[in-house]
């Protein structure tokens, strides 16, 4: 027999608690996306797709990884943090095992404005999902980007 929501829980999807609460990503629509991030959108930028975290969210756009992170108790004060598509040089990413384990995506990207000098510099960030999430389509992605990225630097 199912338990039925009661009291403050009624409507609130637990599930995505729990996984925020582990610190994983969970999909969104991108109608969500676009309503609630919309104004951090270049015109004609699109979402392809996104994640979120309890606040925080990962958006991917035809032209960039937004990430957006929401800070203070109530959450009002935001970052918003670009990585461009056309940047990412690596991809890393693992998969979950057994027990606790998330599945992560490490994405190493060039954060110099010059992105064919002697001091490119790179950075790195990562991404957890909840380890029942599929991130295989989204690692070739970012791999299938990185590969052009390398082919076209290094020309």
């Amino acid at each position: 027999m199912a338990l039925k929501p009661k009291g403050l829980m009624k409507g609130i999807n637990t599930k995505g608690i729990l996984q925020g609460l582990a610190g994983n990503l969970s999909e969104v629509s991108t109608e969500d996306l676009t309503q609630e991030y919309g104004q951090y959108l270049l015109e004609g930028e699109e979402v392809s797709v996104g994640y979120k975290l309890v606040r925080d969210a990962m958006v991917i756009t035809d032209l960039r990884i937004i990430d957006f992170n929401k800070q203070g108790a109530t959450g009002s004060k935001m970052r918003a943090n670009t990585i461009f598509l056309n940047t990412i040089v690596g991809v890393t990413c693992e998969t979950a095992g057994f027990g606790l384990d998330d599945s992560e995506i490490t994405i190493t990207y060039i954060d110099s404005p010059n992105h064919t000098g002697n001091t490119v510099s790179t950075d790195k960030r990562k991404f957890e999902f909840p380890k029942q999430y599929d991130i295989s389509s989204l690692y070739k992605k970012f791999l299938g980007l990185a590969m052009e990225n390398m082919s076209r630097i290094n020309g």
